[in-house]
Parts: structure tokens; C-alpha cells; sequence
């Protein structure tokens, strides 16, 4: 059996919603998505596997979809999930070798705002030149905005969150122009997920004072 033996099937429509087909590989990437975000709010190590799964069903849809940034931001996240992987279990230190919730500094910040601006920028410029995309700005917004994002969950910065609803608000009706509408969906659910990993981070942050002086008793 081929490569694209086992691809054709899950291309292949399963339901029609809004009078659009919707591929197996959609709905596999809405379910593994959902899953994803909603571990990683829980601080769970199973999100970074989940996540990778979701990955690979993003690059058949976002490649079928004319969405050539969003495919092969794919291909970045998996090389993340593997760093957040390991950061989340050996970036504690000695004696913490869990990686614990903190806040981005300044630096990190001037960093990231660096690298979104810079990456926003040239990804504009590529996809409007070498590729048929009808969206290469709002593509290219939303490939810097998850990519910094992602960064900072591998580390497991707060404001981590923030990247993200700001990348979902853009995501939302992009997907719904493209006519991923079960996509677009997810990421309406992905909205509310990143708005309560962020409480969740928050409190566990706050947390840690407590948990500090009680391991030094």
C-alpha cells in the first residue's frame, strides 16, 4: 500500500456542514486539537504527543486548503512539541526537574514582539510572491503568532495564552473565509480553552509561594 492509499481515505468527506464537505482528516484534527489544549491547560505531559498527532492532520488540511504557512508551521510545531517534550520534564533544574509556571520577562518579551514582527513581515512577502494564497498577510499574522506562542508553552510562560487568543481571534474567521468551518469551530473552542489554561496557569503561579514554604519546612 502506498502513501497515498493510506492518505485518500481520510480525505474523502464524512459530513456536509453548511453544504461543505468535511474531510475525516478535519474532523481528526478537530478532536486531537481539542484534546491538545484542553491537556496543556492542565499542565498534562500527554498534550505534547496528542499535539504532534494533530500536527500531521493539519498538514493534509491546510495544504488542501491553499493554507501553505499554516502546513508547514506544522512541520515547525512537531520540532517544538519535541523541545516542550523534554523542557517540560528535565527544565526544572536540580531538584525541580519539572519546568514550573513563571512569568516572560522583558527580554523575552522584546524578543518575541522581534521575532513576530520580523517573521509576520517575511512570511507576507514569500507567500504573496511564490505561492496562490488568497490570505498571505492574515496567514502569515497567524504562523508568527502560534509559532511565538508555542515558544512560550514549551517554557511555560503565562502570557503564553495571550499569544494564542490573540492568534484564535484572527484564526476563527480565516478558516470560516477558507470554508473550514469545523475548524473554525475548533478554534472558537480553542478561544475558550486558552482563556481557562490562562486562569489555570495563573493560579498555579500564585500557587507556588505556598507550595515554596512548604517544601522548605
Amino acid at each position: 500500500m502506498s502513501l497515498a492509499d493510506f492518505l485518500d481515505p481520510l480525505q474523502q468527506p464524512l459530513v456536509t456542514v453548511l453544504d461543505t464537505p468535511v474531510s475525516w482528516t478535519e474532523v481528526l484534527g478537530f478532536g486531537s486539537g481539542a484534546l491538545c489544549v484542553w491537556l496543556v491547560a492542565r499542565q498534562h505531559l500527554a498534550n505534547w504527543p496528542i499535539g504532534i498527532a494533530n500536527n500531521l492532520f493539519f498538514i493534509l488540511l491546510f495544504t488542501q486548503a491553499g493554507l501553505y504557512a499554516d502546513a508547514g508551521l506544522q512541520v515547525v510545531f512537531i520540532a517544538l512539541a519535541v523541545y516542550g517534550w523534554w523542557t517540560w520534564t528535565h527544565g526544572g533544574g536540580p531538584g525541580s526537574p519539572e519546568l514550573p509556571v513563571r512569568r516572560t520577562t522583558r527580554a523575552e518579551w522584546a524578543w518575541l514582539l522581534v521575532a513576530g514582527a520580523v517573521g509576520t513581515l517575511a512570511l507576507t512577502v514569500l507567500l504573496d510572491r511564490a505561492t496562490d494564497s488568497t490570505v498571505p498577510f492574515w496567514d502569515a499574522l497567524t504562523t508568527a503568532l502560534s509559532l511565538t506562542a508555542t515558544y512560550g508553552q514549551c517554557r511555560k510562560l503565562v502570557e503564553s495564552w495571550w499569544l494564542w487568543i490573540a492568534a484564535d481571534v484572527v484564526y476563527i474567521p480565516l478558516y470560516a473565509y477558507k470554508e473550514l468551518y469545523l475548524t473554525s469551530l475548533l478554534y472558537a473552542g480553542f478561544l475558550t480553552l486558552c482563556l481557562i489554561g490562562l486562569r489555570n496557569w495563573k493560579h498555579d503561579l500564585a500557587g507556588q509561594p505556598r507550595r515554596l514554604a512548604e517544601a522548605a519546612v
